[in-house]
């Protein structure tokens, strides 16, 4: 591997060094591919816990991304975010670059990039821009292999975004049928497929909530104000609970909420069916929070002792049935 590369994402590159890179990177496949295995590295070591063995990681992954190199090009499924089992882990990750993309060729059109994270997983990925993105499970992120006058991104799903500030480009989200505009903020953003709800919570900076077609009469949110649109109407409450947000962590927060909307996060965390066959159990409420790789049927598990109610699994057909005898 071209040693470069490893300098690069350890920024132990000048400018200049970092752009003569990406421009060959441009034009060489090759190139271009050895950034790409080595992003998925660096992506992986940025997910490890304290005090895992990284190196022992980086060598597992290393050996196993080389036995799949010739069958595995744009695409891969993360199967465990811990670095103990990183042998078996992949992601979906393609040409992540440019920290800096001053000097890219100007006929250079940018590819779109799609980040994707399965059912029950979690992920952390750095822009081209240095903006950091948590993505919760069932997320996409679509992005530029290079960002232009201005960096925008299309998410569908949860992402805690960490944005790089830079006063002459700013950074959007398209989230459905709105788009976040920021400079350089903290904030997440709910806006997961067939969910008519999308939500956004900001933790630090400012960011303004508009739909597309009018961004004159957005709306600008202060720190630790949420911002929910249910495709009609925006309402503004105070932020009551940042734990709502460990998620990142790899833990779900739920704080005295009804069993209907527990379970429909459930479905959009773990892309499972929740059939609920005695009604009267909706209405149940629990305060608790849950380790996301305990799996969906562990938490139901627990909170079933708390609630009593039976549970069947149909693991074949992703489908979980819930009832009282």
């Amino acid at each position: 591997m071209d040693e470069r590369i490893s300098k690069y994402f350890q920024d132990e590159l000048t400018k200049s060094e970092r752009v003569k890179l990406l421009q060959e990177a441009v034009h060489d496949d090759k190139l271009k591919e050895q950034i790409i295995e080595y992003q998925n590295i660096h992506t992986l070591s940025g997910m490890a816990p304290q005090g895992t063995n990284k190196d022992a990681g980086r060598q597992s992954l290393q050996l196993f991304m080389e036995k799949q190199r010739r069958t595995v090009r744009r695409k891969y499924l993360i199967k465990s975010m811990g670095y103990a089992a990183a042998v078996a882990a992949l992601v979906v990750i393609v040409w992540i670059t440019a920290v800096n993309y001053a000097g890219i060729p100007e006929n250079y059109i940018a590819e779109q990039q799609e980040f994707f994270v399965p059912a029950g997983q979690r992920a952390r990925l750095k822009l081209p821009d240095g903006t950091f993105v948590w993505l919760n499970a069932g997320s996409t992120l679509t992005y530029p292999s290079v960002f232009g006058k201005e960096r925008k991104v299309y998410l569908q799903g949860e992402g805690f975004f960490d944005v790089a500030k830079n006063q002459d480009s700013p950074f959007i989200v398209s989230a459905g049928s709105l788009n976040i505009r920021a400079l350089g903020t903290q904030f997440n953003v709910f806006c997961y497929p067939n969910v008519e709800m999308i939500s956004t919570s900001l933790i630090e900076g400012a960011v303004k909530v508009y739909r597309p077609e009018d961004e004159v009469n957005g709306i600008v949110l202060e720190p630790n104000q949420q911002l929910i649109y249910n495709q009609k109407s925006f309402q503004m409450f105070r932020m009551q609970n940042k734990d709502d947000l460990l998620w990142k962590e790899g833990i779900y927060n739920f704080k005295s909420e009804r069993l209907e909307e527990i379970l429909k996060k459930l479905e959009l965390y773990y892309d499972v069916k929740i059939i609920v066959k005695s009604p009267e159990i909706l209405s149940y409420r629990y305060t608790g929070k849950f380790r996301q790789r305990d799996g969906v049927a562990e938490i139901l598990r627990i909170i079933q002792k708390i609630h009593h109610f039976k549970i069947s699994e149909n693991e074949e057909r992703s489908i979980i049935t819930l009832y009282r005898e």
